[in-house]
């Protein structure tokens, strides 16, 4: 009896991962202005709430019977992707993704600096910029010929940058 009246008093409080990430992914996006728009967005549209519940509801749940949380630690974590182009492992790093190609011995790392928020991309030995996320909220992306394309991280700067790549010119990004 003691035993079993032990689990009404246990916590099932848990580490709410869902809703911190979602907090700590908002807080490194940009500077104070960019962090309360995507703030009073995310409100709005109700992805707070909706992290929230998820954690309340399930995730929660989950680690407490489990004794782990399914969010808490990706690092390490592989998954399969399959393409038209072969099969490739795709696995989570402390700073970004690994990219293998079954058959290949090359991988292909993709890599965050967070001190020159940039993300590179790391490949026999090479490194190449890719992009940079600006503190006014907007990315500037780096093209192969050297060129560079700022845009905002919409529906529209990724048409740009497409627009970019292809060789077109945009009447919504600004190249350098």
């Amino acid at each position: 009896m003691l035993l079993g009246t032990s689990l009404m008093f246990s916590s099932c409080i848990g580490s709410f991962a869902l809703w911190n990430q979602l907090k700590d992914w908002n807080q490194g996006i940009g500077n104070k202005f960019v962090n309360e728009l995507v703030f009073l967005a995310f409100h709005v549209i109700p992805v707070y709430e909706v992290a929230y519940i998820a954690d309340a509801l399930v995730i929660n749940s989950i680690e407490f019977w489990s004794g782990s949380n399914p969010l808490a630690d990706n690092i390490g974590k592989a998954k399969v992707i399959k393409s038209e182009n072969g099969e490739y492992l795709v696995t989570t790093n402390e700073n970004g993704y690994t990219i293998s190609k079954k058959g290949e011995n090359k991988d292909l790392n993709l890599v965050y600096d967070n001190d020159s928020r940039t993300w590179n991309a790391v490949y026999d030995g090479e490194n190449y910029e890719l992009m940079t996320m600006n503190e006014d909220g907007s990315i500037t992306v780096k093209l192969q010929d050297g060129n560079t394309v700022t845009v905002l991280p919409d529906q529209m700067g990724v048409a740009s940058i497409q627009s970019a790549v292809k060789g077109e010119t945009s009447l919504f990004a600004s190249s350098k």
